[in-house]
């Protein structure tokens, strides 16, 4: 039996360094990001998971892997910014956004244990190709959504979507790790 949970930890534990260490490099810069250049920015990495997908090879000789790392992380920044805003400047120390990353991270795994539960871990299923397809087509949604100024009739909005974004590429990462044991 395996521990989704415990998976998740560590993948997002993974995630969470790199997250940390590029914020090293640059610090929170992206803050000055609109919401619409990040989803931008998720949809520039799933395009390129997809197109070596189909190609069966990448000629920067770089796997897909990465990028869904940059996925869930971009989907961070995205859940910090739809909540607090773009800034015209850096406006937040390290220790602020680390402490927001966890928040939003928690929150995106509380989300993935329910409906974990109510879909009976349908996503172990799942080809990985169709993670890429699913993320797809949440961007699609997304980018309908903030066309129409962020608001919905019925459906989810931009954050629940990219909660879904960064479920599904933790699900790809899992996996992924898996196939490595």
């Amino acid at each position: 039996m395996t521990d989704t949970n415990k998976q998740y930890d560590e993948v997002i534990a993974q995630c969470r360094k790199m997250f940390i260490s590029k914020m090293g490099d640059y610090g929170p810069n992206w803050r000055i990001l609109r919401p619409q250049t990040l989803t931008d920015q998720i949809l520039i990495k799933a395009k390129r998971i997809r197109t070596i997908e189909i190609n069966g090879e990448s000629k920067v000789g770089e796997d897909i892997w990465p990028e869904f790392v940059g996925i869930i992380n971009y989907g961070i920044m995205e859940l910090i910014q739809l909540d607090k805003g773009y800034s015209e400047e850096v406006d937040m120390t390290q220790e602020q956004v680390t402490l927001l990353y966890d928040q939003f991270i928690n929150d995106t795994k509380m989300l993935m244990i329910a409906k974990n539960t109510d879909y009976g871990e349908a996503w172990r299923m799942m080809r990985n190709q169709s993670y890429t397809d699913m993320i797809l087509s949440k961007l699609q949604r997304i980018k309908e959504i903030e066309n129409h100024g962020g608001k919905t009739l019925v459906s989810e909005g931009i954050d629940a979507n990219i909660q879904d974004i960064i479920n599904y590429a933790a699900f790809a990462l899992i996996k992924h790790n898996e196939s490595l044991q």
